[in-house]
């Protein structure tokens, strides 16, 4: 193995803490990995990696040679795809909300593939902040408000929200003409994944958002489970207009409120601050930004 192969399996080693999980990456055999790491200690002659049962990480050294590996990695994917028209080929690891990627995503994938033929997509999918550099994730894709973090956001989109419920909930509740004449309403209540609070309903009045909690006789932590509950009579929802456009178009479901509309919701893409971006990696994202098109709504 040549010293750039051996930067490429140290790299993968520090990300996925593991030898048989770089390994797998990789496609090689494990004693190939631990033979390469032993090779590259030898030679630097430094220890590289911390080494336990139940752990691998990298020492103060490996730490600074993995921001090195890093760079020329990156530098030598520039240099080699400048020439001949070389597109960027690989495993390309993304991490999606999966609503929004079968409804924006999956439907132009191919033409992404097809323009990329090289690169491997693997797509996992959940609404958790993953910690992509363990897990050995590119980039995620994320729906609503970020919390502070030490990746770098990139915004996609903006989708519109709506309020809605089913006809059976209207001719049961009836239907109100403003925020103020929800007394007596209810809620399908959808529970944070990130506080484990119910989020309240929102609404804009005068140009100004107010959060109104009403009761939930249900509450749910899944996107499809939450229009379900909602096409059952359940209670009110709100959600972004995309998830529900078929219902609305079929009467399954009904707006309310519409003059009052929550505020629209952002889509973003996430990538570590620290970890240089690979070819195929930036194609991704710009191909992602274009998919969803500027402040998309």
């Amino acid at each position: 193995m040549d010293r750039f192969d051996a930067m490429r399996v140290f790299t993968r080693v520090v990300e996925r803490r593991s030898f048989t999980l770089a390994a797998e990456d990789l496609g090689l055999p494990r004693s190939t990995v631990t033979d390469a790491i032993k090779q590259l200690e030898a030679r630097l002659g430094v220890r590289l990696l911390e080494r336990t049962t139940r752990h691998v990480g990298p020492t103060l050294d490996g730490e600074a040679y993995h921001r090195r590996c890093l760079a020329l990695i990156a530098d030598v994917e520039d240099a080699e795809g400048a020439f001949g028209g070389a597109k960027p080929k690989g495993l390309l690891r993304v991490d999606v909300h999966g609503t929004l990627a079968r409804h924006f995503v999956l439907p132009r994938l191919q033409a992404f593939l097809a323009e990329y033929p090289g690169i491997e997509l693997f797509m996992s999918e959940g609404d958790r902040l993953v910690d992509l550099v363990r897990e050995g994730i590119d980039c995620v894709l994320r729906v609503g408000d970020l919390k502070d973090s030490d990746m770098i956001a990139r915004r996609v989109a903006m989708l519109d929200e709506i309020t809605c419920a089913a006809p059976a909930y209207i001719a049961r509740f009836g239907l109100p003409a403003s925020p103020d004449a929800l007394q007596g309403h209810r809620m399908i209540g959808f529970r944070s994944s990130a506080t484990g609070q119910l989020m309240p309903l929102e609404f804009t009045i005068d140009g100004a958002l107010r959060h109104i909690a009403l009761p939930a006789v249900v509450s749910v932590n899944g996107a499809e489970t939450f229009v379900a509950a909602a096409r059952l009579g359940l209670g009110l929802i709100q959600v972004p207009k995309y998830h529900v456009q078929d219902d609305l178009d079929r009467g399954t479901l009904v707006p309310v409120l519409a003059d009052h509309p929550p505020s629209p919701t952002p889509v973003s893409l996430l990538y570590p601050r620290n970890r240089q971006l690979s070819p195929r990696v930036r194609v991704f994202i710009d191909w992602l930004v274009r998919a969803f098109g500027v402040d998309r709504r």
